[in-house]
């Protein structure tokens, strides 16, 4: 009997390994165990696999960085409670009638306090801005499915611990200004690991409009952040940090399952841009064919089987659209140095710096602006402060769009640059004057500063980050990614610094504070002027050479 069941498990174990032959081993687990379903119950199943993968990636990276953008979001709303108005509202029977700062959370409850929640988000964007070059740099050289799921689990963490400050009756100011800190280096993991990826998965192609779309994951961070923060935050704010940590903790454990950074790792090698340089000075050896990968896409038609592929499986090439190609050695990641030459980075970079600046002063003060100008509560300055993220969506997306059919991605900011200065000028003028008003004027201000801020964060490093001057070296992308982000992110550590120093005087120095904002926003118009110079320059060189020569026949 023991016989017959062992003769009956080697039979199940060989049948079951000729069906996984198919099986990435390289790839994330989730992945494996889908192939292994699949392989199983569907063996005859035919789909387009690049698809598939570059919609799972699309998806997963989408929901990825959201989660980093739902745990930013809370302090910014938890603001106007840590330090309001106590006239307004009626003290509890044991609380000193000459105390006007019964109702604020120590250490908040002093006359400076906008200076000190200013100098909250300095700690958590200061050590973003440092650690963000460090990270882009670690990301070209490890895994990115580890490095993203351990950075969201730590950004979870960290954002755990800001909460249960009011649990545990924490009132020393170091303690939040560390947990800040050490969030700020946490959520560098984010934008490189999941830019890089999704360059990897998209080549060379047009992606203004993918980017723009994709994009908006920051917008939805912020408003489901908000909504979230906003619903507790007068009951008890601490849940207002726990929610979005437990959130992406779960999706962080997502990543880890299934999400696979690099096309090799499923088999997939997507076709790349060679110059025609280094194209011509290719040996046969190099293009011949070897069975260790698979390539999608119309080239494959046109390969063949070579001489080592005996053993290789046979397969259908006008349904599989795949055949087997040699893997092509992995550059190395590029240096530093070397990312800061490519032609553009510094101009952006800088131009980003303003930019974000401005986009983050909106993000971290403009619920407490709201509650301060006009008679709206701590929830419903919360909720109207989501509009704002609404326009940044269509802003990310009308960007893109306009920047693929121009081609012209630095002059589509400058245009956005100047439209937006008078937008500023606008919302703080007439803004408080109706709700409707108010509106209309955040939706316009959110298409116009989010608008070039994602357009350059996204499309643009992903074009810089896979530059001709590389010859083809992918590993830039993280690279340049950081340079770009990382310029940015001090920016957005001044800005709100700046915006709790200026906003000090009450509420008739915010003012002086859009003046900041403005002036800003002329700064980075300025410094892409030679950007936009040389690209009209090449729109008019293509005209002339387009346009058909007239010869005069005497």
């Amino acid at each position: 009997m023991r016989g017959v069941i062992f003769d009956f498990i080697r039979k199940f174990k060989r049948k079951f390994r000729f069906k996984m032959s198919g099986v990435n081993r390289d790839a994330p687990i989730g992945i494996q165990c889908i192939q292994r379903l699949s392989s199983i119950c569907c063996p005859r199943l035919q789909v387009n696999r690049l698809r598939c993968y570059q919609i799972s990636i699309l998806v997963m990276t989408y929901f990825t960085y959201m989660t980093y953008h739902l745990t930013r979001k809370p302090i910014s709303v938890v603001k106007s409670v840590l330090h309001q108005n106590c006239s307004g509202l009626v003290p509890p029977d044991n609380v000193d009638p000459g105390d006007d700062q019964w109702c604020n959370w120590a250490p908040f409850n002093t006359t400076d306090a906008n200076t000190m929640l200013g100098a909250l988000d300095s700690a958590f964007l200061f050590t973003y801005a440092a650690a963000m070059f460090v990270s882009g740099m670690v990301a070209e050289r490890v895994d990115l499915r580890y490095f993203l799921s351990v950075g969201m689990l730590f950004s979870a963490a960290f954002c755990y611990l800001f909460g249960i400050g009011r649990t545990y009756e924490i009132h020393n100011i170091s303690y939040y200004l560390l947990v800040q800190a050490g969030a700020g280096v946490a959520q560098t993991t984010g934008w490189p690991g999941t830019v890089a990826t999704v360059g990897k998965w998209f080549g060379n192609s047009k992606k203004g409009l993918i980017f723009g779309i994709w994009n908006s994951h920051t917008s939805l961070g912020n408003i489901l952040g908000t909504l979230m923060a906003a619903r507790f935050v007068e009951r008890d704010w601490a849940l207002s940090f726990v929610y979005p940590a437990l959130v992406m903790g779960v999706v962080a454990f997502m990543v880890f399952l299934f999400l696979a950074p690099d096309p090799r790792m499923v088999g997939i090698v997507l076709p790349e841009r060679t110059p025609p340089s280094r194209q011509s000075r290719k040996s046969i050896d190099e293009d011949e064919p070897t069975p260790s990968t698979v390539i999608v896409g119309d080239q494959a038609a046109s390969l063949r089987p070579n001489r080592h592929s005996a053993n290789a499986q046979p397969h259908d090439e006008a349904t599989e659209h795949t055949a087997l190609i040699s893997r092509p050695a992995p550059a190395g990641a590029v240096s530093l140095s070397r990312a800061l030459r490519i032609p553009g980075v510094l101009e952006f970079s800088f131009s980003l710096f303003f930019a974000k600046l401005v986009s983050y002063t909106f993000l971290y003060w403009l619920p407490l602006y709201i509650n301060t100008s006009t008679h709206l509560t701590p929830k419903q300055s919360g909720d109207l402060s989501t509009v704002f993220d609404v326009g940044g969506i269509v802003g990310a997306v009308l960007a893109g769009l306009i920047a693929d059919c121009c081609g012209c991605p630095g002059a589509v900011c400058a245009c956005f640059y100047i439209v937006c200065a008078p937008t500023l000028l606008a919302y703080q003028s007439w803004g408080a004057s109706s709700y409707a008003l108010n509106v209309c004027l955040l939706v316009a201000c959110g298409v116009l500063v989010n608008g070039p801020y994602a357009l350059i964060t996204t499309a643009v490093s992903a074009e810089l980050g896979t530059h001709s001057s590389l010859a083809g070296n992918a590993h830039a992308l993280a690279t340049v990614t950081a340079i770009i982000d990382g310029t940015g992110s001090v920016g957005a550590a001044l800005g709100p610094l700046l915006a709790g120093v200026v906003s000090s005087g009450g509420a008739a120095s915010w003012p002086r504070v859009f003046y900041m904002l403005i002036a800003c926003n002329f700064m980075a118009l300025f410094l892409l002027l030679r950007i936009v110079k040389g690209e009209i320059m090449k729109i008019r060189l293509e005209r002339r050479l387009a346009s058909p020569r007239v010869v005069r026949i005497e």
